[in-house]
This record gives structure tokens, C-alpha cells and sequence, in this order.
């Protein structure tokens, strides 16, 4: 297939809310899962791409988006912008009370309503980041050149390091993430964290 990398553009806002819902389903499509299309890509992908363009980068096939990686090089400064610039609205669109059961709507809610507090053990690994990619493009090596693409960006941009946290039953992207270079850095109840280090 012809993928191609390149940075993020505005146009590109809707393809990154389509592709976060076609993969929210442990990257498969999350449709049937939500009441609201947009509503995963709130959290995970439209932030990013809105607060830090820089550190975003999308896939393309045939000149179709197809994958993003979305990224803020500060995860403290980020969580502070969400706060005051992101946040507020979908609070007030998405009431907490009004899910309050175990759906997957109700878990992103709670999300947004916790906010993006990082955690203290990934002090040492600032940036952080969210990787989707289209399941009929996924096995061609897309994942890793989007993953390449922003750690040259974070590296020039001097960050010390990067974080993710994946979940322990998510074997495969573990076993990605670990032949990139990633390390374990922290264990938590249901997930891993793991950290690169980029600038010493």
C-alpha cells in the first residue's frame, strides 16, 4: 500500500475522530460502543491535535488519512492547557451524573471529568502520546514509522523522554512498544508504564 507520514494538518481533525472510533475497540471499530461518535476522540485524539499540532502526525494511503499519532512533549503543561482551554465545555456537554454505569461512554466521561492528570512516576519521561492505525493498514509497519516520526520530532525538540501506558492484557502492543526500545518503568493495577529516554 502507499502510506506516507506527514505532520498534521487542521483539515485533518475529522479523519482523527473517525479513525480514534474505528480502533477504540482495543483497535478494532468501537461504533456499536459509544452513544456519541465523537466522544472518544474527545480525550484521546482531538486535544492533541487542537493544543500541540507540532507533535502530530498523520497516516495517509492513496492521500487518505489512515493512522495519527497524536502527542504533547509536556504532559504536565498539557494536562494544565486542557484544563482551562479543552476541558470546561465537555464537561458541561457530558455530565458526569448522566453516566454513571460501566459502559464505555461512561468510562471516557469519567475521564474527562478526572482529567489528564500525569503520573508522578513518569516524571522523568515528560512526553506521551496515543498511536492508531486503521485495522485493514495495520501489519505493515505504519505503527512504527509513525512512531519514528515523532521520536525525531521530540528529540530535536530536546524532550528527555517519552511515556505510554498500555494495558497488561495487550500483549501485542507491549511486545510493539518493546522492540522499539521502550522500557518498564512502573506496574499499576490493570496497566504497565513504559518510558524511552531521548536526550540524556
Amino acid at each position: 500500500m502507499p502510506f506516507k507520514i506527514r505532520p498534521f494538518q487542521p483539515s485533518d481533525l475529522p479523519s482523527l475522530y473517525k479513525i480514534c472510533l474505528l480502533t477504540a475497540d482495543n483497535g478494532e471499530d468501537g461504533s456499536l460502543l459509544y452513544r456519541d461518535d465523537e466522544l472518544v476522540g474527545h480525550f484521546f485524539s482531538a486535544p492533541y491535535a487542537i493544543l500541540n499540532p507540532d507533535m502530530c502526525f498523520v497516516a495517509t494511503c492513496n492521500g487518505e488519512p489512515c493512522g495519527y499519532i497524536v502527542s504533547t512533549a509536556n504532559s504536565k503543561m498539557f494536562s494544565a492547557r486542557c484544563e482551562d482551554e479543552w476541558l470546561p465545555v465537555l464537561r458541561e456537554r457530558y455530565p458526569l451524573d448522566q453516566y454513571k454505569g460501566h459502559s464505555a461512554s461512561d468510562w471516557v466521561v469519567g475521564k474527562i471529568h478526572q482529567g489528564h492528570a500525569p503520573r508522578p512516576e513518569f516524571d522523568r519521561h515528560p512526553a506521551h502520546f496515543h498511536i492508531n492505525c486503521l485495522p485493514e493498514t495495520q501489519g505493515f509497519g505504519l505503527g512504527k514509522k509513525l512512531m519514528m516520526a515523532l521520536i525525531e520530532r521530540l528529540t530535536a525538540s530536546k524532550v528527555s523522554g517519552v511515556h505510554l501506558e498500555v494495558s497488561t492484557v495487550n500483549t501485542g502492543a507491549i511486545k510493539f512498544y518493546e522492540k522499539l526500545g521502550f522500557q518498564k518503568i512502573a506496574t499499576f493495577e490493570h496497566s504497565l508504564g513504559y518510558g524511552m529516554s531521548l536526550n540524556p
